[in-house]
């Protein structure tokens, strides 16, 4: 466990020492702010709807969350990879787990202190007067959180399957998009909803888990489960390349 808090700490200092991460912190910072002003604007004032629309109703939120993780983790296996780095991390006395769950965590702690900017957005209104729906506003902000947990474990699914990061991001975009059209892709095939397919893509369905249960402000136990099911199975993937590596 010590080794995976040490991976965790340089992590978050090579991301927080990077001027890409900074980049992308200001730009979705600067998005997702404009954003929610044309939010209360356009709902006349509705707090609590201008909260969930920045925070899991509205297509610039999911634009967000399939393009950031890709770019946070396109280069936190394949490029130490290329530059020797991971082989040294792999002789370390750490697992081959440690090093990708503390990677994992790193960029899911970027990602969530990006999305904590609603929270602020909230302590403003409430200092203003308009308090919003605090429930609604935690919940939409833990749904965002196990979003791009997920999100990155799939970045550092496509990092540690090839060596060239901007291939990795391209990747692991791809398969983002494949995750939250996958329902409408179903229908496109003619999966009834009464088939296997149909169930399936269901099931599968992140954007119907999250705007069903978390922007409601009602945690249900079993979307919380497949957010964090699915996370595991990516860190599962990645660390099983990265082991790979080890006989190459």
């Amino acid at each position: 466990m010590s080794g995976l808090w040490t991976i965790l700490r340089r992590e978050l200092a090579g991301l927080f020492f990077s001027p890409l991460a900074w980049v992308l912190l200001f730009a979705a910072l600067a998005l997702n702010g404009a954003m929610f002003v044309l939010y209360v604007g356009l709902t006349d004032g509705a707090v609590d709807d201008s909260l969930s629309n920045a925070l899991g109703t509205a297509w610039p939120y999911w634009a967000m969350m399939a393009v950031l993780p890709p770019l946070l983790t396109m280069k936190m296996i394949s490029e130490e990879s290329r530059a020797g780095v991971l082989e040294f991390l792999l002789t370390a006395p750490v697992s081959d787990w440690a090093v990708v769950a503390g990677k994992l965590l790193a960029a899911t702690t970027f990602m969530a202190l990006l999305w904590s900017s609603a929270l602020f957005y909230g302590l403003a209104l409430a200092w203003l007067g308009a308090a919003p729906d605090w429930p609604v506003l935690l919940g939409s902000y833990l749904g965002a959180v196990l979003v791009s947990a997920l999100f990155c474990g799939i970045g550092l699914v496509a990092s540690a399957g090839t060596g060239t990061p901007l291939l990795a991001a391209f990747l692991a975009f791809v398969a983002n998009i494949v995750v939250l059209l996958l329902p409408f892709l179903a229908k496109l095939a003619g999966a009834a909803p009464d088939n296997w397919r149909g169930a399936f893509s269901r099931r599968v369905d992140v954007i119907a888990r999250v705007q069903g249960s978390f922007t409601l402000g009602v945690i249900d136990s079993s979307h919380v489960i497949f957010f964090v099911v699915w996370t595991l199975f990516a860190l599962f993937l990645a660390t099983r390349l990265v082991e790979s590596r080890r006989w190459r």
